[in-house]
């Protein structure tokens, strides 16, 4: 029932304000009962809980509305303690924790009482958020003219809704600048109509439909995305003089990636791309693959899935990377930026206060390692410690070179395995160096070493251990990972790898179940997003092995008739009728056959199959199949012939590409012209299953 606005007085949830006043009296926006499931388990149940909920309830709405992955859109901004924060449609509060932790207020609009709640109860600990609740545009006239950042986090698409008009978009911008202090952003995550993901098949989030987007929103409706182009043509019409574009990926939704234009992908780091939870999607072609192919032209900006466009100055960041979903004593964010002198550098910050020893160990794991290397062929990257009691962090030299996996990729894409060999054999050589000293990295993947000529440099050590670990276990996780990355390394013969390492196939298995145990140690068992996507449910369609099934359909559901005239079967004048399947399984034939053949052969399929005969008549009468020596096939019998009986419909086993059935029609009364009809079920059986079937049937048919 809607409630009337003048009766709802401004509510207090722990230390969350709600303001009511410019509240319509009712929710126009509501997503059904799972906003009543949200709510109840943010009043009930805190924040500690929200993961384990989330894996029980394997639910698309749970997961987007609760995931701490929500915040890595904005953690990584780099917010004054004090500033002064707008953030626009926004819902259940996803961004509005960490918005609060970072900043010195947060004022939220939202036009959702339902969702306002649950944002309230969720924050209600942060006692520098306001949410006011109502039209954006009842609510926008009262809202102060100095916030250092206004947030459109998944919301600017919905700007027609918003204001209205010819020009919404441009003019929603006009207004938020308006409400911007000096030196202030704006700052707009939302996906890019132009997405890669959506070319391979991905439905349009907000629309549900195929290539909505991509066929520029034919169809209507009242969201729109926008290209890159796009985009910079409505900040062109609002005035928008300084603007920078991040490249959030997967998506922005769930970033574990930030790109810049200052620092894109390299070939082969976008292999995690089957991130959508909230329906079926088909899968086109590799989306990996055709990254590749985007990246070699320069055209990332063009096929990003998601953009964060800044309005306003950029920041020194210019690479983000989260691995936070971890155990919480692992959670990190790793940064490549540039300093104000012009100097880039690699910092890597806890994201728990649980993390910090685990960053404070990077400082002692560089001083180890060095101390292992000393007079090797390995370099490792420079670490040093910062912590000044208000942020602590590691920090590394920004190292120039190519990883080495990319030489290795090189050598397989041009069926170079010697060059292949050759640089695994020299990684080995070079990691093995002082293997018997007391100290480890567990990590020495391909990717975390990069070459420069001569000098291979370890970038990342983040896992190094106070052990020692034998040189071909460290190699072998580093192929094992490598392969496991991208399919199209599968070209790789793996076991002349293991011969080169002297690993057993017992060696082998125990490496891998060490692997899963390392990966349950850094997750903390908590399930991965793979598996969470799995565990939701929805498919994953390859229409291409669909045209397969029906081109092969094509190919192997023909009938072909032989006569045989007293001189056997000839291939040159047999025959194939057209039409005769009824559907995948049925079969349905009417000849006409002269008197002069002898025996008529017919191949119901080419391929391995069984066949039950359901009806034959030779010029209208009833073919008695039970009589010996009548019918003879190539395949095996599954159901003996019972003498007599006149409604025997023989089932038959075909273990071979090539079955046929044979008709003797010598032992019928022939005529100069005869009819001969045929009905039979057929169903298609893997050759294998075949041979077994037939191999269990005692009497050759």
């Amino acid at each position: 029932m809607a409630e009337n606005s003048m009766e709802i007085k401004n509510e207090q949830i722990g230390r969350v304000t709600l303001d009511y006043s410019k509240y319509p009296g009712e929710d126009l926006y509501c997503d059904g009962v799972v906003e009543d499931e949200l709510l109840k388990i943010v009043r009930d149940m805190s924040k500690v809980e929200y993961p384990r909920v989330i894996e029980e309830r394997k639910s698309w709405p749970i997961l987007y509305h609760l995931s701490t992955l929500r915040e890595n859109i904005v953690e990584w901004i780099p917010m004054e303690k004090d500033a002064k924060v707008l953030e626009v449609g926004s819902g259940c509060g996803a961004i509005t924790g960490v918005l609060a932790r970072k900043a010195g207020s947060v004022t939220c609009v939202d036009l959702s009482r339902k969702r306002s709640l649950i944002n309230a109860h969720r924050n209600s600990e942060c006692e520098n958020v306001t949410i006011h609740v109502g039209n954006f545009k009842d609510i926008e006239p009262d809202l102060p003219r100095d916030y250092d950042y206004i947030c459109l986090i998944g919301v600017f698409e919905y700007g027609k809704g918003y204001i209205g008009g010819k020009a919404p978009y441009s003019e929603f911008l006009r207004i938020l600048q308006a409400h911007l202090g000096r030196g202030g952003r704006i700052i707009i995550a939302i996906e890019n109509k132009y997405g890669m993901k959506y070319f391979a098949g991905c439905k349009e989030d907000h629309l549900g439909t195929y290539f909505a987007g991509i066929e520029n929103y034919e169809d209507g409706g009242g969201v729109r995305t926008f290209s890159r182009k796009g985009l910079e043509r409505i900040f062109a019409r609002c005035g928008a003089e300084e603007y920078h574009f991040y490249y959030p990926y997967p998506d922005y939704k769930f970033m574990t990636t930030l790109y810049s234009d200052m620092y894109q992908p390299g070939k082969g780091e976008l292999t995690n791309n089957l991130r959508n939870f909230d329906r079926d999607r088909m899968l086109l072609f590799s989306e990996s693959a055709a990254f590749n192919g985007v990246l070699e032209d320069d055209l990332f900006p063009v096929f990003a899935n998601s953009y964060l466009a800044v309005i306003g100055n950029g920041f020194e960041t210019k690479y983000v990377k989260y691995s936070n979903d971890r155990a919480a004593e692992y959670e990190i964010r790793t940064e490549i930026g540039k300093s104000p002198k012009g100097k880039a550098y690699v910092r890597k910050y806890p994201l728990t206060e649980a993390a910090k020893d685990h960053v404070r160990g990077m400082a002692l794991a560089y001083e180890n390692l060095m101390k292992k290397y000393e007079g090797g062929n390995l370099e490792i990257n420079r670490c040093t410690l910062v912590d000044n009691g208000e942020e602590l962090y590691a920090e590394f030299d920004f190292v120039e070179g190519v990883p080495l996996s990319q030489y290795m990729d090189r050598c397989l894409e041009e069926e170079d395995l010697e060059g292949f060999h050759k640089y695994f054999r020299e990684y080995v050589e070079r990691i093995g160096y002082n293997s018997s000293f007391e100290v480890a990295d567990f990590d020495l993947i391909f990717s975390n070493i990069l070459v420069n000529e001569d000098t291979w440099t370890l970038i990342d050590y983040e896992w190094t251990f106070g052990k020692p670990i034998d040189t071909k276990e460290l190699a072998f996780r580093a192929i094992y990972c490598y392969l496991l990355e991208n399919e199209k390394r599968n070209k790789l013969n793996l076991d002349l790898i293991l011969q080169e390492l002297e690993i057993t196939e017992t060696d082998a298995a125990n490496f891998r179940e060490q692997e899963m145990d390392f990966q349950r140690f850094v997750t903390g068992s908590r399930m991965s997003m793979a598996q969470m996507r799995d565990a939701i449910g929805y498919r994953c369609m390859t229409p291409q092995k669909w045209i397969e099934r029906y081109q092969d359909s094509e190919a192997v559901n023909r009938v072909q008739i032989y006569e045989d005239r007293g001189e056997g079967f000839k291939e040159e004048e047999s025959y194939f009728v057209r039409d005769a399947y009824r559907g995948e399984q049925q079969i349905e034939l009417e000849l006409a056959v002269d008197g002069n053949v002898h025996v008529l052969r017919v191949d119901p399929a080419f391929d391995s199959c069984m066949v039950k005969l359901l009806e034959v008549t030779f010029n209208g009468e009833h073919v008695p199949l039970e009589k010996r020596k009548l019918l003879l096939a190539n395949g095996k019998i599954i159901k003996p012939a019972e003498q007599g009986n006149e409604n025997y419909q023989p089932d038959i086993v075909f273990p071979t590409t090539d079955p046929n059935i044979n008709l003797d029609l010598t032992l019928l009364e022939r005529r100069a012209e005869n009819t001969l009809y045929m009905r039979m079920e057929i169903v298609r059986l893997p050759l294998n299953m075949a041979q077994d079937m037939a191999g269990a049937v005692k009497k050759l048919f």
